[in-house]
């Protein structure tokens, strides 16, 4: 059932809410943290940028940090509208005072209204996602190239990214995806927090190295890039950095899971796609060899996709094990100790497709990695080699 339209009154108000949240904001000077309705507009809790790190800062001989980031977390997270009740709880933790934002109409209390209000209330504000897969892609040597060869690389990359988000469309398949470049790469996320969109990511990934693998066999010179990759699922925060004198309508994600991908991916060979060790599945009841498994299976429906006017035959994905290895007890486990000393787990994803008459590899083997000097364990063994970061 579709939604009824914004009434011109309405938009009226979502301008004025707008144009009060910016002023306040002053240039980012505040956040908001929440709302609620009030029939003569809303109230909402404006706080400075830094107050929230003060409120969450350890303290020598002080107690109870670790709860005030669990309660800022929890604030952060989900819907941002509240009950008066529980706004004016929030002001009193916080000892702050809410701001009365007067609006010429009341606000209309539908679907639609309330999500635009929800929406530009985020852009003004934080969030906290306690999970959610993201995707890393990192271009190989890419401060070698000259500046028209990185170009073409990003502008490459980015064209196989469009391309794989294009072919599962046509399937039915909605990634509600954001990215932001890192430079010499992208992060890549669902917005959308659910199991299937974490499949849907990881069958993102799979058809966008498809397209890379294509696209570089058939270029010359240093036009097209080899990309390490990373997938993982983990929490982070989300936040709208300025453009000018107003917050941009694209977010950035910073976090435990951007970090564990930038840690696995930094250690990551040329070509290689790598997968972090999390829990997945609604009830976070699978491991990550669990959420592979189910991703090849998913991967099936994506047979009779088009690949420069050849089908798409079969799509293969799984985690490389040792040849003695049985069950996920034989999964080869990438282990990483970074420059501060602490120590990230990852997996080898190996994967291929069949286009036409023709079979392509993506992903390295154990033997490619063992020739290269990258060092593995097996999951279970008593012993483990590590690799410096």
């Amino acid at each position: 059932m579709s939604l009824e339209p914004i009434s011109i009154v309405q938009r009226g108000n979502l301008h004025s809410l707008e144009t009060t949240l910016r002023k306040q904001w002053r240039l980012g000077q505040n956040i908001v943290l929440c709302w609620c309705w009030d029939e003569r507009g809303l109230l909402v809790i404006f706080v400075p940028h830094y107050f929230l790190g003060n409120y969450c800062a350890r303290h020598d001989g002080e107690s109870g940090a670790s709860e005030n980031e669990a309660y800022v977390r929890e604030l952060l997270s989900g819907r941002r509208r509240k009950t008066r009740d529980e706004l004016f709880a929030v002001a009193v933790r916080f000892g702050v005072a809410p701001t009365f934002i007067k609006l010429d109409h009341p606000l209309e209390e539908s679907t639609r209204v309330m999500n635009s209000v929800e929406e530009i209330i985020r852009r003004y504000g934080l969030s906290y996602v306690e999970r959610r897969p993201v995707l890393l892609f990192d271009i190989t040597d890419f401060s070698l190239f000259s500046s028209f060869e990185q170009a073409s690389q990003l502008n490459s990359l980015s064209y196989s990214m469009n391309s794989a988000y294009n072919k599962l469309s046509n399937l039915g398949v909605t990634i509600n995806f954001a990215r932001t470049t890192t430079g010499d790469g992208y992060y890549v996320w669902n917005r959308d927090v659910h199991t299937k969109a974490d499949r849907d990511l990881f069958l993102f990934l799979l058809l966008t190295l498809a397209d890379n693998a294509l696209a570089r066999a058939a270029s010359r010179g240093n036009t097209v890039p080899i990309i390490r990759s990373a997938f993982h699922i983990g929490s982070h925060y989300e936040l709208y950095q300025a453009e000018g004198v107003n917050p941009s309508v694209f977010s950035y994600i910073v976090g435990d899971v951007t970090i564990e991908l930038a840690r696995i991916v930094d250690e990551a060979l040329p070509g290689q796609v790598v997968l972090g060790d999390f829990s997945a599945g609604d009830a976070q009841e699978q491991g990550s060899a669990e959420f592979v498994r189910s991703c090849a299976i998913a991967a099936t429906e994506l047979e009779g996709l088009q690949f420069m006017d050849k089908p798409l035959r079969s799509l293969h994905c799984a985690l490389s094990r040792d040849v003695a290895g049985n069950g996920d007890e034989g999964l080869l486990d990438v282990t990483i100790t970074d420059k501060h000393g602490l120590t990230h787990h990852a997996f080898n994803v190996q994967a291929s497709f069949e286009l036409g008459e023709r079979s392509v590899e993506l992903g390295l083997t154990p033997e490619q990695m063992g020739q290269a000097g990258h060092t593995d364990r097996v999951r279970g063994a008593e012993k483990s080699q590590t690799r410096q970061a």
